[in-house]
């Protein structure tokens, strides 16, 4: 498929380079690609989910690779393979249930219909409750004996009924893809949405004459913000300036284009100005499965002073950015360092750059990282697209989007035989 693998080297060459702002951005062109790559894969007679799982793993796996600190990328690989494994048992579960109901005619006697085995409950329950496991849930239809599986005729139509097997199946892979990529398009609908969602829960947060903390720039908390400035609500925020990349100050010129009053303050003021505030409501990198947060650079210092004045710290995140893994797993890159140029001028420090200590080594570092590691048990409230809820939930709310097999994603090593 030359024109997917186009696509496919395109998007890794962006992710490598950073050229891709935002997780929301990434999140949908993720999806998008993983679409494509769906669409042109080749599904066989048996085993279409594991096929499909195959590809999909085949690019997640470079993805991911391409920029392991951006978890959105990977978030959205392993919900395209819950999707593929959930479509997979609901067709399989309405398979044999049909099955069932074909099995016996109307026109049989209740003898022949003692004789003729059925599928049992245990192998319907196992196929609604499991997700995909090698061997695919469809050899369970073909291990079903013949007189279950296929209603009794007449020897002449032996021709007739092979033929209305392949097509059924050939029906089932077309059926399977179409499903799933149905299913794609509304993660996608969802990631597009996400801050109209996200927004709409403004009203039921902020309150009449109340000061709201910020840092950084959010464009999810920009309109969660503006929201509530149209349901006529009059509050106050102060902007935290988000140093070194003083991101604060493109979010105070936007909420003051929008009619908002605003307070810029450096990041090293927010300890002496939490005590007037009522609320500090600010964006997310990434939420965890035990409820932590990984955010910009500086939050975690928020978060401290919010509790000391016992502030409620509220964080805002699109359901493409609940991550299933831990802070301590080992595929979790929770920071990333940038460019010294931001903190300093080179031509300034010249002369601290020299290796004049004699082993090779600059007498002056400089370090800038990217993120901060934000606690649960700073956390008051997640609101997400999907409603408000507490940090001790988030991992049951996280379990609805993603399959356990799918934590690591690596294809299965292909069998010698």
């Amino acid at each position: 498929m030359p024109d997917t693998q186009a696509l496919v080297n395109d998007f890794l060459n962006q992710l490598k380079k950073r050229k891709i702002e935002g997780s929301q951005a990434t999140a949908k062109q993720t999806a998008e690609l993983l679409r494509s790559v769906i669409s042109q894969t080749r599904v066989p007679y048996t085993n279409q989910a594991g096929a499909l799982i195959d590809s999909v793993k085949a690019v997640g796996e470079r993805l991911i690779a391409a920029n392991p600190v951006e978890l959105a990328v990977g978030n959205i690989v392993r919900r395209v393979l819950h999707i593929i494994r959930e479509e997979d048992v609901s067709l399989t579960t309405a398979a044999m249930a049909g099955l069932n109901l074909s099995a016996v005619s109307d026109d049989e006697d209740d003898a022949d219909r003692d004789d003729r085995p059925v599928l049992s409950a245990a192998a319907v329950a196992a196929a609604s409750r499991s997700t995909l496991r090698p061997p695919s849930l469809q050899t369970l239809l073909e291990d079903v004996p013949d007189s279950a599986a296929v209603p009794h005729t007449s020897s002449s139509g032996g021709d007739s009924e092979g033929k209305s097997k392949s097509a059924d199946k050939s029906s089932r892979s077309r059926k399977l893809k179409h499903d799933v990529i149905e299913a794609v398009n509304e993660l996608i609908q969802d990631i597009n949405t996400c801050h109209e969602q996200i927004a709409e829960q403004a009203v039921e947060h902020i309150h009449q004459n109340e000061v709201i903390l910020t840092l950084g720039s959010s464009r999810t908390v920009l309109e969660f913000l503006c929201a509530a400035k149209e349901k006529k609500r009059s509050f106050r925020v102060f902007v935290a300036e988000g140093a070194p990349r003083y991101q604060g100050h493109l979010l105070a010129k936007e909420l003051v284009a929008r009619g908002l009053q605003t307070t810029l303050i450096t990041d090293s003021a927010v300890f002496a100005m939490i005590s007037r505030v009522n609320m500090v409501i600010v964006g997310a990198h990434a939420v965890m499965a035990n409820g932590g947060v990984i955010a910009p650079v500086g939050l975690n210092m928020v978060a401290l002073a919010a509790q000391k004045h016992a502030v409620p710290f509220v964080v805002l995140a699109g359901s493409h950015k609940l991550c299933p893994l831990y802070p301590h797993n080992p595929e979790v890159l929770l920071n990333e360092l940038r460019s010294p140029s931001e903190l300093l001028d080179f031509g300034e420090f010249s002369d601290c750059m020299d290796f004049g200590s004699g082993n090779g080594a600059p007498l002056l570092h400089v370090v800038n990282p990217t993120f901060d590691y934000v606690p649960p048990k700073l956390v008051s409230l997640f609101i997400t697209d999907t409603g408000g809820h507490n940090p001790s939930y988030m991992y049951r709310l996280i379990a609805d989007y993603y399959s356990a097999d799918d934590l690591v994603v690596q294809r299965r090593p292909t069998s010698g035989n």
